[in-house]
Parts: C-alpha cells; structure tokens; sequence
C-alpha cells in the first residue's frame, strides 16, 4: 500500500450517493462499493471521519415546498442521515472495519451523541467515525455539517464526493456536454461564480479556518487511493 500525504480526512457523502442507479433509497451493490473505498484509506493507516447526507430518502427543502413546516421538515432529514449512517456502519463493518456513528440529535440505541474528543479518540484506535444528523438544527445542510466537523476534527482534508460528477464545473456536465471542469479553484472564485461545491455558508466556513476541498466521485475506480497518495483528482479549492 503506498504511502499517504494525509494523516486525517473528512469524507462528505451525499445522499445520492447511497442510492446507485435507483430513483431512491439504498442500492446495496453501491453501498458496498463505497464501503470498499473506504476501506482503501483505512487500509491505509489514515484517520477516517464521515458526514452522510440524506438527500436519497428525504429532502427538506422540497418537502417545505410541498407544505411541509421547514424545520420539521429539516429534522425529518435529519433522521434520514441516520438511516443511511446505520446502512453504511454495516456494509464497512461486514469489511471488517470497526465504526462508530456519533448523532447531533440524541438517538442512544443506535448512536454515540457527538462529542469532539470522544471522536477524536475513536479515529485514534482505527476507527472510522460516521456523524450523522448534520448540526442538529435546521435550516443547515448537512455540508455545513461537514465544514463544522471538518474545522473542530482538525482534519488536513475535506472530501466532497459528488454523485456521478468528477469534479467542479462551470455548469452542470449532466445537462451541458460542453461544460468546463476545474483542477483548481480559490473559495473567492466558487463563492462568486456560485458554483456547485457546497453551499455558501459551508464553504465560508472553510476559507475562513483555512480548510481544503476536494471534489470527486468516489464510485470512480482508484480515484480515492490516488489522491490520498497525492495524485491530482478531481478539483480542489484552496485559499490561493
């Protein structure tokens, strides 16, 4: 296994990315392949901390479209972070990856509350931490989540993976053929051209603390053992 340039990451999975080719939900076939990804880095030796999103089950914001009261709706979404968490906990411990889920809302039967140290310390003896219930409150999506433990995790990385897209574009390469990708992208430049990393106050968050993206598709072959190893994948945004 070649050596790593990263000693911490944060890895930030959408909910799209549970569900495969299926219109919703959790395609195990793709669940399993991205535990196996995982694995690559906790193969490793890299401390391995992950936010799932919940987009695959439930969305807040078109639920608040539909009639929904927005933080019920939010809070909903919340508990679908769970459902998703618990999935991926089982698919990495069946690769005989020993986990932890630690929630921002009090689940104790099925999850840790988070505590900092307290996740610290797990990805200390091995373990891949999985934070699900994004910051417990809502209006806040769960890449603030993802900033917000990334910045207080100390993590030298923030791993985005987008659901079948490769990187940062100037505009949606699933609708745009001709749509240009990035290597490298300043925070400034993403704000301003409000491209689609993450939302804004998630990627403030990090310009502000100085914390470095990484855009890329998990799914896609050795993509993730190559830019753990240092390779260029996908697109990365940093202050310069």
């Amino acid at each position: 296994m070649p050596n790593p340039v990263y000693k911490r990451i944060l890895l930030k999975l959408s909910g799209e990315a549970f569900k495969g080719n299926t219109d919703y939900g959790i395609d195990a076939k793709t669940l399993q392949q991205v535990a196996s990804r995982v694995k690559v880095a906790h193969d490793m030796g890299i401390e391995v901390a992950i936010v799932v999103g919940g987009g695959n089950i439930w969305r807040g914001a078109p639920a608040e479209q539909q009639g929904f009261d927005r933080a019920a709706a939010d809070y909903a979404g919340m508990l679908a972070t769970v459902i998703n968490a618990i999935s991926l906990q089982d698919a990495l411990e069946k690769q005989g990856i020993d986990t932890r889920i630690q929630t921002a809302i009090n689940i104790q039967q099925v999850a840790e509350p988070y505590i900092r140290r307290k996740a610290l310390r797990h990805m200390e003896k091995g373990r891949v931490v999985i934070l699900a219930g994004g910051t417990g409150n809502p209006y806040m999506t769960t890449d603030t989540a993802a900033a917000l433990r990334a910045i207080e995790l100390g993590v030298d990385l923030l791993i985005m993976s987008k659901n079948k897209v490769d990187g940062i574009y100037d505009s949606d390469p699933r609708k745009n053929k001709n749509a240009k990708k990035f290597d490298h992208i300043t925070f400034a430049e993403a704000l301003s051209r409000k491209l689609s990393v993450m939302d804004a106050t998630a990627l403030t968050l990090c310009m502000e603390n100085n914390v470095s993206i990484n855009v890329f598709d998990i799914l896609a072959n050795d993509d993730l053992a190559k830019l753990l190893t240092g390779e260029h994948v996908g697109t990365k945004v940093t202050l310069e």
